[in-house]
């Protein structure tokens, strides 16, 4: 049984007043460098699935996070678990949670972030047999 954690998406709204001290994003680009940053975390969240897989064999589901990257500081805060739109169980949604703390998107920029990104887990099935004949 192999598993995958595969990231859906990242969309970020961005807000606030355009400085010179800072980076300033374009949407598109605030949206890039924040999936990048997150991504530097995809091991702590394959091991957090990992763990879940241990003690039930048959999860799956996605996990939503919502958060804001802090203007000047670049840090992301008040990350938590979207109930609307996640169906994983709540050990992993509270694991993933977690695995994205402390992160920082540098350099900051000038406007609050307000992102929501989706992590969807599925277990891959056996691969079919092959084809004899």
């Amino acid at each position: 049984m192999f598993n995958t954690v595969r990231n859906c998406v990242a969309l970020v709204a961005v807000t606030g007043t355009i400085g010179c001290s800072f980076a300033v994003r374009d949407a598109e680009t605030y949206r890039k460098d924040t999936e990048a940053l997150l991504e530097t975390r995809s091991g702590a969240i394959k091991a957090c699935y990992d763990e879940t897989l241990k003690t039930d064999p048959t999860a799956q589901g996605r996990v939503t996070v919502r958060f804001t990257v802090e203007k000047e500081t670049g840090n992301l805060t008040a990350i938590q678990v979207d109930p609307a739109g996640t169906t994983a169980p709540e050990t992993l949604s509270q694991c993933v949670t977690t695995a994205l703390g402390g992160l920082v998107l540098t350099p900051a920029d000038q406007q609050d972030g307000l992102a929501t990104f989706t992590y969807e887990f599925v277990i891959n099935p056996p691969p079919a047999p092959a084809a004899t004949g």
